[in-house]
C-alpha cells in the first residue's frame, strides 16, 4: 500500500512567490533622476552583517572522537531537535548520518517532517507524546514514535492495520525523571500488550537520566537498576529482549555500563560538554559561532551616554562600535556586562543591549574600521567566548544559549580544517 502524506494544516511551509513574467524588452522602464532603475535580484541579495557559522570540518571530527569511544555493536542515535540546536538540523543529519548514526531524534512531527521533505531517509525516532491525528504520519514516512500508555498503542496499531504495515515502536521507562513515559514498577503489562499487537514490533526500551552529568552518581545507578528490573521483569515473562538505550551525553560520557545498545548524545555532538563535572573527550570542538561586522563608530566625550536608559556614561573620550545584532537575535539582554572579539582581543559592551543593536568600547583597539568582524561566540585569534560565557550572561544554561539564537541569523555552513 502506498502510503498517502495525510492534511496537516498547522504546520507551515515555504511557499515560493509565482515566477515573474518576463520582461519586455521594448517596455520602457521606470527612470529614477534620468536614470534607468535597475531591481535588484532579492534572491542574491547581500549577506546581513550578523550570522551563525557553523563549521561542519568539526562536526565531523567529533562525530569521529565520539563513535571511536563507543563498543563495537554499540549504535549512535543523533539529537537533532529544535534545529539541531540551532545549528541547522537538515546540514547536521546529513553528516551525522554518513558518519555512521543509526538513528536521528527529534520532538516534534514538524521536526521531523522536515528532514523528510530535505530528503532524509534515515530512521528517525519521534521523542516524547503523540496526538491520534499525528499517527497516520508517522505510519506514513516511516517515522519510528515512543509510546507511553496501552491506550496510545492500540491506536498506533489501528493506523498500522490500515496502512497495512507492522510498525517499530520504543516505549519509553520513567525511572525517575517523571517527565514522559510509564513508570518503572507499571511497565510490564504495556510491554506485553504491545507484543500481543501484531501490527506493532517492540523494537526499543528506554529511559532518560535526570542527573547522569554530575558528580554525584547515585540518582543515575538507581535509574538504572529500576530499569533492568523492567528488562529482567520482561524476560521472566518469555518476551524477547528488544535495543535498549538509556544514555544522554552525560550518560554516554560517565556511565558506560548504561551504553547498552545504542547511546542518544545530544549537546556532545556539538563541542559543547553537558556540565563541568564530566568526562573529557580530547579533540572535541565547538561547532557553532556567532559574528557580526562593526556597522557603526561613534567617539564619545567625558559625560557622553550609550543607549537606552543611559546605563554607561564615559567618563574619559571613548571609542564606540556599533554590531548590528541584539536581544532579537539571541544575544543576552545584558547591561554593561560581556564582551566580544574584535582584532583578536576582547572589547566590553557598554550599555544595555538593544533588539537590534549592542555597542563595544573598543577605544584600546584603535585599529578597528568599519565592517571588521567581531565574534560574540567563538575564536579569533588566541582568544575564545564559550557558549559557557554567554550561559553565564544569560543566567542559564549551554543548551538555551544554543537553541535561543533566532531565524533571522543566517546560517552559513563552512569547511574550515585552516582555522584549526
Amino acid at each position: 500500500m502506498t502510503p498517502l502524506r495525510p492534511a496537516m494544516p498547522w504546520i507551515s511551509k515555504t511557499v515560493s512567490p509565482a515566477k515573474e513574467a518576463e520582461p519586455d524588452p521594448d517596455a520602457q522602464s521606470p527612470a529614477v533622476g534620468g536614470q534607468r532603475a535597475c531591481r535588484p535580484d532579492s534572491s542574491a541579495a547581500p549577506p546581513r552583517p550578523a550570522w551563525i557559522e557553523v563549521n561542519l570540518d568539526r562536526l565531523r571530527r567529533n562525530l569521529r572522537l565520539i563513535r571511536r569511544e563507543l563498543p563495537t555493536g554499540v549504535r549512535l542515535l543523533a539529537i537533532v531537535k529544535d534545529d539541531a540546536y540551532g545549528h541547522g538540523a537538515v546540514e547536521v543529519a546529513r553528516l551525522a548520518v554518513a558518519e555512521g548514526a543509526s538513528f536521528l531524534g527529534v520532538s516534534t512531527l514538524a521536526e521531523a517532517m522536515a528532514l523528510r521533505d530535505a530528503g532524509v531517509t534515515a530512521r528517525i525516532l519521534l521523542l516524547g507524546e503523540r496526538q491520534e491525528s499525528e499517527l497516520p504520519w508517522c505510519v506514513a514516512h516511516h517515522l519510528t514514535v515512543c509510546l507511553n500508555d496501552p491506550a496510545g498503542a492500540a491506536r498506533l496499531a489501528r493506523v498500522a492495520t490500515r496502512f497495512g504495515q507492522r510498525v517499530p515502536v520504543h516505549v519509553k521507562i520513567n525511572t525517575g525523571l517523571n517527565r514522559y513515559g510509564v513508570r518503572w514498577d507499571a511497565a510490564l503489562p504495556l510491554l506485553e500488550a504491545i507484543l500481543a499487537e501484531p501490527a506493532l514490533h517492540l523494537e526499543g526500551v528506554m529511559t532518560h537520566f535526570a542527573q547522569s552529568d554530575e558528580a554525584d552518581k547515585g540518582f543515575a545507578l538507581m535509574q538504572m537498576r529500576r530499569f533492568d528490573a523492567v528488562m529482567a521483569a520482561l524476560r521472566r515473562a518469555g518476551g524477547p529482549q528488544p535495543m535498549q538505550h538509556l544514555c544522554n551525553s552525560g550518560g554516554f560520557l560517565d556511565l558506560p555500563a548504561a551504553h547498552r545498545d545504542m547511546v542518544r548524545v545530544g549537546i556532545l555532538l556539538y563541542g559543547v560538554f553537558p556540565s563541568l563535572q564530566c568526562r573529557r573527550i580530547a579533540g572535541l570542538r565547538p561547532v557553532m559561532s556567532v559574528k557580526a561586522r562593526v556597522a557603526a563608530l561613534q567617539q564619545l566625550q567625558p559625560g557622553d551616554t550609550v543607549g537606552y536608559g543611559m546605563r554607561y556614561t564615559a567618563a574619559t573620550p571613548r571609542r564606540i562600535a556599533v554590531l548590528p545584532v541584539g536581544y532579537g537575535d539571541g544575544y543576552p539582554r545584558v547591561r554593561n556586562q560581556g564582551q566580544v572579539l574584535v582584532h583578536g582581543r576582547r572589547a566590553p559592551i557598554v550599555g544595555g543591549v538593544a533588539m537590534d543593536a549592542l555597542m563595544v568600547d573598543v577605544t584600546d583597539i584603535p585599529e578597528v574600521q568599519l565592517w571588521d568582524e567581531a565574534v560574540l561566540l567563538g575564536e579569533q585569534g588566541a582568544e575564545h567566548i564559550s557558549v559557557r560565557e554567554l550561559a553565564q550572561l544569560k543566567n542559564s544554561v549551554t543548551y538555551d544559549v544554543l537553541t535561543g539564537w533566532q531565524p533571522r541569523l543566517p546560517r552559513r555552513f563552512v569547511w574550515s580544517e585552516t582555522s584549526d
